[in-house]
């Protein structure tokens, strides 16, 4: 197969390195790549992807684009807002480059389907940002014998490697035996997160994508990148196969995919009663319940948890304000409301379930998170004027 003048105009720049020249090239546009995850990590990745001709593209992504995406997640618009993910991704990477084939997954990965796609692509690259996906997309990928380009961010921070237990390197498990407790590490919405880290991140991702399909330079196999993007500062830290790992060990206990969410401690085992979970199912208040029982006049104490520069977005006429670093310090001062019923709220409904726990844990048992924050009352209350 010889290069077209567009494709050979187009690669050039590529083609004239001696890692690449046009056999390269030609691995290149038949490698295939799954992008699990189309933000932060995923979106500067499948651009550059895109760009550098690799010939198909996987997007899988169930959710829609929000406009408190746009400051990372840099392959979508503002005008692509409410849009889901992959459609947005599609346009933006068919407007680069028109020849690569892209093959939208608008779902959810769980043990039910990862299987069947996986087993459809060369690369597998892990852009997800919740433990259960890390998991199972590691226990797939063993399973497979595919390679698995894995990054995290957090904050100023992150990290990136890869795992491939088929080629003699550990798997995630063997790094991370077992989960953190839930809740014991932030999401972007609840730590914040620099915008620019992770297009650094994922350009480490994407660099290891493209030695991956070339079969060129040391990849990070068995090594674990870490980057300090305020004090510009990377440390490699030497990752070993764990022999008694149950995914990847000499004698592997995990032969089926199992159940991510429980297995991280995210919801309890079946038959458990509500009141012993513990859960966000005794904890949570939908905006509609909340309107109701305005309506039927009960004594509400709203405990509002921003910090103070948030409370410029919905701004709250009635309420108490404590933020969540200072509620183990003010506690207290709630006792005067212990017997009315409390709605902690924040923007997004996800400071306020910490201080929802700990509440409950003085002995509070009136007290519920507001699920969806103040933004989704504040449009609930747009819908519904008359509201108290």
């Amino acid at each position: 197969m010889q290069p077209t003048r567009d494709q050979f105009i187009r690669y050039s720049r590529q083609l004239i390195l001696p890692e690449v020249q046009w056999q390269g090239q030609q691995r290149i546009l038949e490698a295939s790549v799954l992008l699990v995850g189309l933000g932060g990590l995923g979106s500067p990745q499948a651009l550059y992807l895109a760009a550098a001709g690799v010939g198909t593209l996987g997007l899988l992504d169930g959710d829609l684009v929000d406009l408190t995406n746009l400051h990372r997640q840099i392959i979508h618009a503002t005008t692509e807002v409410g849009n889901p993910k992959v459609d947005s991704a599609e346009r933006r990477i068919l407007a680069i480059n028109p020849e690569v084939k892209v093959r939208k997954h608008r779902l959810r990965i769980g043990s039910e389907n990862a299987l069947e796609i996986l087993a459809g692509y060369d690369v597998i690259v892990d852009c997800t940002d919740n433990f259960p996906a890390r998991y199972l997309l590691n226990d797939a990928c063993v399973m497979l014998g595919k390679p698995l380009v894995h990054g995290a961010i957090y904050r100023f921070e992150g990290q990136a490697t890869v795992f491939h237990p088929a080629r003699g390197g550990p798997c995630y498990r063997c790094l991370f035996p077992a989960p953190p407790p839930p809740d014991a590490v932030p999401t972007c919405a609840e730590a914040g997160v620099m915008g620019v880290l992770p297009g650094l991140i994922g350009m480490i991702q994407a660099s290891e994508v493209m030695k991956l399909i070339l079969g060129k330079g040391k990849l990070l196999i068995g090594r674990l990148l870490f980057c300090d993007a305020l004090a510009m500062s990377f440390q490699e830290i030497g990752i070993r196969r764990d022999p008694k790992c149950p995914a990847c060990g000499e004698r592997p206990a995990i032969r089926e995919l199992i159940d991510y969410e429980l297995f991280c401690g995210l919801r309890p085992p079946a038959g458990t009663p509500p009141e012993a979970a513990g859960g966000e199912s005794v904890q949570a208040l939908r905006v509609v319940d909340l309107g109701r029982m305005l309506e039927k006049g009960e004594p509400v104490v709203f405990l509002d948890v921003r910090d103070d520069w948030e409370r410029a977005l919905y701004p709250l006429a009635q309420g108490v304000q404590i933020p969540l670093g200072e509620l183990k310090s003010r506690w207290e001062s709630l006792k005067a409301y212990q017997q009315r019923p409390i709605v902690v709220c924040c923007l997004f409904g996800v400071k306020s379930r910490h201080a929802v726990r700990f509440l409950r844990s003085k002995g509070f048992d009136r007290v519920w998170n507001l699920q969806g924050g103040l933004e989704e009352w504040s449009v609930y209350r747009e819908q519904n004027p008359c509201l108290p």
